[in-house]
């Protein structure tokens, strides 16, 4: 089944869409809906099928599809950021790379390995990782659609051209990753934005709105980071515990078969418990990373976006008042007054268009966030109760049987 694991492609279908869940809460427009109804993995790509239904005017037509690749998604986010008319836009984040490498790693070891462990322990080990493998290769998708249907769902983004081209244009739109000098460019622009933030998130804001938004998104971005990192931990935690289950298992079902005793059946009965209770704790496993870790992960992205546009209303704040600053000293001088005051409405309309959208977007923000983790932690606590009755279950129907074979055996 999981042929993606070695060099042949792995598909995701619409029918496994059904299966997958999206952490993040997002309001649907009949006008222009955004989907991935299948993809196709290989060694070194993903291949995602975007297909588009909508009753919008300035599209060509009414449902189409289109094959993109994580690349064309990476363009598009950055053609958002580097656009200024969304300077006072919290720009969705972009989706992360897929990487398969630490899955097929441990398939590797796991058939190196083969030698030193029973043929079950082996099968169930392989079944666990392919089990991985596909979770993640899911949440690839599913984090690839979640971006596509943010920009869907905003109605000035929704608008760009580039957008349109992505979703529309039937052909490779052969974009290229970055050279090495843009991304020692990046960094270093990443250098002097990290210093700007830290100068400005010393500053009080002058407007009380935003000097509030300012102090708690930092705060709320620090705690979500440790909280995502802590999230994780728990959720390998659970997953050892499968593997730990398998092995468990494997040592009882090995004195169950060894020589028929008086035990024999009672450990095999023991086997069966062990198993279904392996397959409980992976099911725990995914839901906690699915409801709460991928949550966590996105919202620690959404609210550094929300940090960006922060940003970049301070520094259109700084460019304001510099521009005022200029225009006195030109009255001042009495020299390019006329040049001055052109500049300082430029920058004054720049700053105010910036704030008004950026305190709609920072308000959506916070409606947003809390709805969906109001609906996600609900249906996790929902899920972990299910689970911890059947596990209930499971030990109570495991003692009546090992009982019953104890009576058997007098």
């Amino acid at each position: 089944m999981m042929d993606g694991m070695d060099d042949s492609p792995d598909y995701f279908t619409e029918e496994e869409n059904k299966l997958r869940s999206v952490s993040v809460d997002l309001h649907s427009d009949a006008t222009l809906q955004v989907d991935i109804s299948d993809a196709l993995s290989e060694r070194d790509k993903v291949k995602f099928t975007v297909h588009t239904k909508t009753t919008l005017p300035y599209f060509k037509q009414g449902e189409f599809s289109v094959v993109r690749q994580h690349e064309e998604f990476i363009w598009l986010h950055d053609a958002y950021e580097e656009n200024e008319e969304y300077a006072g836009i919290i720009i969705p984040p972009a989706p992360p790379r897929p990487d398969f490498d630490a899955s097929r790693e441990k398939l590797q070891k796991l058939g190196e390995g083969e030698g030193t462990m029973t043929k079950e322990e082996f099968t169930k080990m392989k079944q666990e990782l392919e089990a991985e493998y596909l979770a993640i290769f899911k949440k690839t998708v599913a984090m690839h659609e979640v971006f596509l249907c943010r920009l869907a769902a905003h109605p000035l983004l929704r608008k760009d051209h580039n957008f349109h081209v992505f979703l529309e244009y039937d052909q490779d739109l052969s974009v290229r990753g970055k050279n090495k000098k843009e991304k020692f460019g990046g960094f270093l622009k990443n250098m002097v934005k990290t210093a700007d933030e830290v100068l400005i998130a010393g500053t009080k804001d002058v407007d009380e709105f935003f000097d509030h938004e300012k102090t708690f998104i930092l705060e709320y971005h620090g705690r979500i980071k440790d909280a995502t990192m802590k999230a994780d931990k728990m959720t390998r935690a659970h997953k050892n515990v499968a593997e730990d289950y398998i092995r468990i298992s494997s040592g009882v079902y090995t004195l169950g078969t060894q020589e028929p005793t008086n035990l024999s059946r009672i450990f095999l009965k023991f086997t069966e418990l062990l198993e279904k209770t392996r397959k409980l704790e992976g099911r725990v496993a995914s839901d906690e990373d699915l409801k709460l870790s991928d949550l966590l992960r996105y919202y620690m992205k959404d609210s550094q976006a929300a940090k960006d546009l922060l940003y970049r209303r301070a520094r259109s704040l700084i460019d304001y008042e510099n521009a005022n600053k200029a225009l006195d000293k030109a009255r001042a001088k009495n020299k390019d007054v006329q040049q001055a005051e052109a500049h300082q409405q430029i920058c004054c309309h720049k700053f105010e268009k910036l704030s008004e959208s950026a305190k709609h977007e920072l308000i959506d923000f916070k409606t947003r966030r809390v709805v969906a983790f109001r609906k996600n932690l609900v249906e996790m606590t929902e899920m972990e109760i299910k689970h911890a009755k059947a596990n209930l279950q499971f030990l109570r129907n495991c003692l009546v049987t090992l009982k019953e074979e104890q009576q058997q055996q007098q």
